[in-house]
């Protein structure tokens, strides 16, 4: 998980929140890591990430068996096409038995499949690269969003690229 950290933590203007004690985030996010698109360096307000890497169950999500140790899941924002090309199913018409504690393979989100998000159990051989060009596309996704509210961060069409 720490590959994907740097990895993302390389990509330009990406902010890479991982709250611990006494910030002032709630415990249960302590170790977790939020990513962002952020060419300030400070925290988005009225931002969703566009990536996450949770380390522990939630009593609202526990399907993914992420207390034991070693144990993480990233989750990530991708397009419709995207979420249908990886899982085989619409967002909106997720419906189908998944085993969210899996490791090694995109499914949809046990909670926001809904939303268009997917998650990977402890990327391994099989997901790695497709989970770090799904956080690049998200990255670039989350700039372009800003960049229509803000103006651009820097010249139109220079995405970041993952090079893996």
């Amino acid at each position: 998980m720490e590959q994907i950290i740097a990895t993302v933590r390389g990509f330009d203007g990406a902010l890479v929140f991982v709250p611990e004690p006494g910030d002032g985030f709630p415990e249960i996010a302590w170790g977790d890591a939020f990513f962002y698109y952020a060419p300030d360096g400070g925290m988005p307000q009225n931002v969703q990430p566009y990536g996450t890497i949770v380390t522990k169950d939630c009593p609202d999500d526990a399907t993914s068996d992420l207390d034991p140790p070693g144990r993480r899941r990233v989750n990530i924002h991708v397009d419709r096409p995207t979420f249908r090309e990886l899982t085989g199913e619409d967002p909106h018409g997720v419906g189908r038995p998944h085993d969210h504690a899996a490791a090694d393979r995109v499914m949809p989100h046990p909670v926001y499949g809904a939303l268009g998000w997917v998650s990977v159990v402890n990327p391994g051989d099989r997901t790695t690269d497709t989970v770090m060009r799904l956080l690049l596309d998200a990255h670039n996704a989350a700039r372009r969003r800003y960049e229509r509210r803000h103006g651009p961060a820097r010249p139109e069409g220079d995405d970041c690229r993952y090079s893996g």
